[in-house]
């Protein structure tokens, strides 16, 4: 960090970088097990938005407005909140850089700034969004604008994309599909649109043992699945989709595809502030060991949700099983004592494949299916309306009022006593427990 200004320096206990759903939630479980911590937030975002909800917004079940709450409300009081951007990391120093040239000198770092949208990867993409039959469920605010395109289309073509991985929420993209698809197919339009989906993935979903279940959606809505075709421009004035196709033989060819309906899942990447930064990988991500989530270099700096390289669905779900094992963690390594907690890669993806009905795909690193509920109750496998109550109404409360404050329900971390004790020395933080 270069500067001829002045800085003003204030030391923590811990820093947490990034006030989504993965810094408040580790804040909140940081206080529950040890309610004297000196914390401080760094985020410069007024609202907080429960974005899992957007796809049931571009689906016409919930209001937006529902979605987002006052960032202010949900900061606990001890907290304190700096409304500025992290302008840079320097983790040898402990240091945490502002954007108002405040320096935050840090015992512990949590990294959890969330990725970045990439708009601007898709020539065309960013400046018609919102405009043009163009939309994305991942823009904040544009699901109305999705809604709004599905009951206005009469016939035509309706195009979802999903670009290359990594992706937050690999199953979202299918989900404004077919949410899509059952209003058409109620409304006895469906049989005058043409529906397509264009993926760059070789698979339709990740996890084999979800697949039947999708497919038979797929099949009932006469949806064309387009697998390893990447969206690669837009011309929204002739509203012209271009595509890059990966054919068997590994060869390609472009592809132009007209549309009245096109939602966009956009390429996204590590934030600007982080690529940049010591703490990450060659590909630009939070360099993690993926059972701690602690830095693979820095002992005394954890990141979890969006922005770390750890193998998992980037999902709410998996934050919510990844904050208690940062918070148990963090306190272990900063009270000298040998880490226990371990996350699995534990994720979840509630399928909308219906009006009603959910395809609840729940797995762990490897892609082993890890149900919650007992099979007899939920087979996470096929379409289940108690998936969707679930959805509906239970998740909602669930993220503002447990995940958020701390309540670990269904979320209590797994303990080794094996874990590397070797991996890398630890800092001296002079942290008393008292």
């Amino acid at each position: 960090m270069i500067t001829n200004k002045p800085l003003n320096t204030i030391d923590y206990d811990v820093v947490v970088v990034g006030g989504g759903a993965a810094g408040l939630a580790t804040i909140a479980s940081l206080l529950k097990r040890h309610p004297d911590l000196n914390i401080a937030l760094v985020e410069p975002s007024d609202k907080h938005y429960y974005q899992p909800g957007w796809t049931l917004v571009g689906g016409g079940v919930f209001e937006q407005s529902s979605t987002v709450k006052n960032m202010a409300d949900l900061i606990p009081k001890c907290v304190s909140w700096f409304k500025n951007a992290a302008l840079d990391f320097s983790p040898h120093q402990n240091s945490v850089f502002l954007s108002d040239d405040t320096k935050l000198s840090y015992r512990s770092l949590v990294v959890a700034t969330g990725l970045k949208l990439d708009w601007s990867a898709i020539p065309g993409l960013e400046d018609n969004l919102g405009r043009n039959g163009i939309t994305s469920n991942y823009q904040p605010g544009m699901a109305p604008y999705t809604w709004e395109l599905v009951q206005k289309l009469e016939h035509g073509n309706a195009i979802f994309t999903q670009p290359p991985m990594p992706i937050k929420c690999a199953g979202a993209p299918q989900k404004a599909m077919y949410l899509s698809c059952d209003h058409w197919l109620r409304d006895k339009r469906l049989q005058n649109i043409n529906v397509e989906f264009c993926s760059a993935g070789a698979a339709l979903f990740g996890v084999a043992e979800y697949l039947p279940a999708l497919m038979s959606y797929v099949e009932k809505y006469g949806i064309t699945l387009n697998l390893q075709t990447n969206l690669i421009a837009i011309d929204a004035d002739s509203k012209t989709a271009t595509f890059k196709k990966t054919n068997a033989d590994s060869s390609t060819e472009i592809i132009e595809k007209s549309f009245d309906v096109l939602h966009v899942t956009p390429y996204q990447v590590a934030p600007d502030v982080i690529r940049k930064s010591p703490l990450a990988d060659a590909a630009g991500w939070i360099d993690v060991y993926p059972d701690t989530m602690q830095h693979k270099k820095y002992a005394n700096v954890f990141a979890l949700g969006d922005c770390a390289n750890s193998p998992n669905s980037k999902t709410a779900a998996a934050v919510r099983k990844q904050a208690p094992v940062v918070a148990e963690n963090l306190i272990s390594m900063l009270t000298d004592q040998k880490l226990r907690a371990v996350y699995d890669g534990y994720g979840s993806c509630p399928l909308t494949v219906e009006r009603g009905k959910i395809v609840l795909a729940e797995f762990i690193y490897g892609g082993k299916i890890d149900p919650s509920f007992p099979k007899w109750l939920i087979d996470g496998t096929k379409p289940s309306s108690l998936s969707w109550f679930l959805k509906e109404k239970m998740l909602p409360p669930l993220y503002w009022y447990a995940m958020l404050k701390g309540h670990e329900w269904m979320a209590t971390p797994i303990y080794r006593d094996d874990l590397p004790t070797d991996r890398h020395a630890k800092p001296s933080c002079n942290f008393d427990p008292a």
